[in-house]
């Protein structure tokens, strides 16, 4: 399933008059200009994943409501049947497809992230969010610059990191490249 980025702007708009909040309260608790947060709410720039992550932290909200609408409610377990997760593409280069939607509370929210070849990778700049961060490459090869730095893996290889530390991601050698992401939550 396509999550469409209007849709989660939508859902963005729906929760800040819920809890009754500006937009410039919003942007101010999410670390972001007004501005930047008029434009991911107007549906008008595509939302990153660590934005959204930032957000749902900040105002305790499921990930997964914002990528969805749906509201997780399993306690025990949860099990994503191949090919089920919602995926969001917050670019034609990136795809995230949502692995553990309906899991309630959950600790960390993992991700299969597709990079497409050629897309462009912002050297020195990137995303952040808070908390840490697992890859691990399951086919192609990555480069992941962190903090300034190009760090190649493989497939098999694996990352931890601070992912407050602005990171991207490229595809290597001309071909689609698969990594598991588990984006684990810190105190704010």
């Amino acid at each position: 399933m396509n999550i469409k980025i209007q849709q989660i702007a939508e859902r963005l708009k729906g929760l800040r008059d819920a809890l009754n909040l500006s937009e410039s309260d919003c942007a101010t608790a999410c670390g972001i200009s007004t501005e930047q947060y008029l434009a991911y709410e107007s549906g008008q720039e595509d939302i990153p994943v660590s934005f959204l992550y930032r957000f749902s932290s900040v105002y305790n909200i499921e990930l997964t409501t914002l990528l969805t609408g749906d509201v997780p409610n399993m306690h025990r377990y949860s099990i994503t049947r191949k090919g089920t997760g919602s995926v969001v593409e917050r670019r034609k280069e990136y795809q995230h497809q949502a692995l553990n939607e309906s899991y309630i509370h959950k600790a960390a929210q993992p991700f299969v992230v597709t990079v497409e070849p050629n897309s462009e990778q912002v050297v020195g700049a990137g995303y952040q969010h808070a908390g840490q961060e697992f890859n691990l490459v399951i086919s192609g090869k990555l480069s992941l610059v962190l903090g300034g730095k190009e760090l190649i893996l493989n497939e098999g290889d694996s990352i931890w990191f601070d992912s407050s530390v602005p990171h991207s991601m490229k595809a290597l050698e001309g071909k689609k490249t698969k990594f598991l992401a588990m984006i684990f939550k810190t105190e704010l």
